[in-house]
């Protein structure tokens, strides 16, 4: 695997061919070589948190059913494998838990995780209630975990009481969110490529950058080297296999 090939991030696992936030698409990026994997937590019951981005099963599972009403019994009889997009070659796909998954990615000792915490959880739980459950979670497994969140309120909250690493997902690139990235101080910001200035280094700090999300290989290539350093795409494989590739522009 090659400098650039080492610094791409798995969207949700392998999510172009596999269902998003499954331990089975997770895994299919690991398999290819995927040195970063990120993936989105919800917590369900107070401590427990599930792999999940949205805050019901309607994208996942074809139902409409509200995660944070479920029974512990009703959410094992869910399969996340996304009938909508993949039909029913996955099914049935369980749902995932974040321990679950810390767990196993020690399985890949070189590998590491974005982990983010969605306002969804944040909101319907509190703030302080949501976070206090999960930092000794991710704190046990913090070597290869990075905490990420378009929550400011959360990072300062892992600040003020962990020495986790995080990830402040930008709205905007603009010159508030700037000033507050500088006082928050993550040691990664993360951004959707279209929000950035074309063909222009993002503005340095004592961050690395990180954008999303990006299918294509040139494309991932050429913002590498305009100094981002991760970037983030939902077809991993594909991305690895370019840029690996002797052909590719890279070398």
């Amino acid at each position: 695997m090659n400098k650039f090939s080492s610094r791409l991030v798995a969207h949700r696992g392998y999510m172009e061919l596999y269902p998003e936030n499954s331990w089975r698409g997770l895994k299919a990026a690991l398999d290819k070589g995927a040195n970063w994997i990120e993936f989105d937590i919800q917590m369900y019951q107070p401590g427990q948190f599930v792999l999940l981005h949205d805050a019901d099963f309607q994208r996942t599972a074809n139902t409409p059913l509200p995660l944070f009403e479920l029974t512990e019994a009703e959410l094992q009889q869910i399969s996340i494998h996304e009938p909508g997009r993949l039909g029913e070659r996955f099914a049935p796909e369980p749902i995932v838990s974040l321990e679950e998954v810390l767990i196993r990615l020690g399985d890949y000792p070189s590998a590491h995780a974005m982990v983010e915490i969605k306002e969804e959880s944040l909101d319907y739980w509190g703030l302080e209630a949501v976070m206090h459950s999960l930092l000794p979670i991710i704190s046990r497994f913090k070597t290869q975990c990075v905490l990420i969140s378009f929550s400011l309120d959360a990072l300062r909250y892992s600040r003020n009481h962990s020495d986790l690493e995080t990830g402040w997902v930008l709205r905007r690139y603009d010159a508030q969110s700037l000033i507050l990235a500088a006082e928050l101080n993550p040691e990664y910001l993360i951004c959707n490529y279209t929000k950035l200035p074309p063909n222009k280094k993002p503005l340095a700090g004592e961050w690395r950058w990180m954008i999303y999300d990006i299918t294509d290989p040139e494309l991932a290539l050429q913002w590498m080297k305009l100094d981002v350093d991760l970037v983030e795409t939902r077809d991993i494989g594909r991305l690895i296999s370019y840029l690996n590739s002797p052909t590719d522009t890279g070398h």
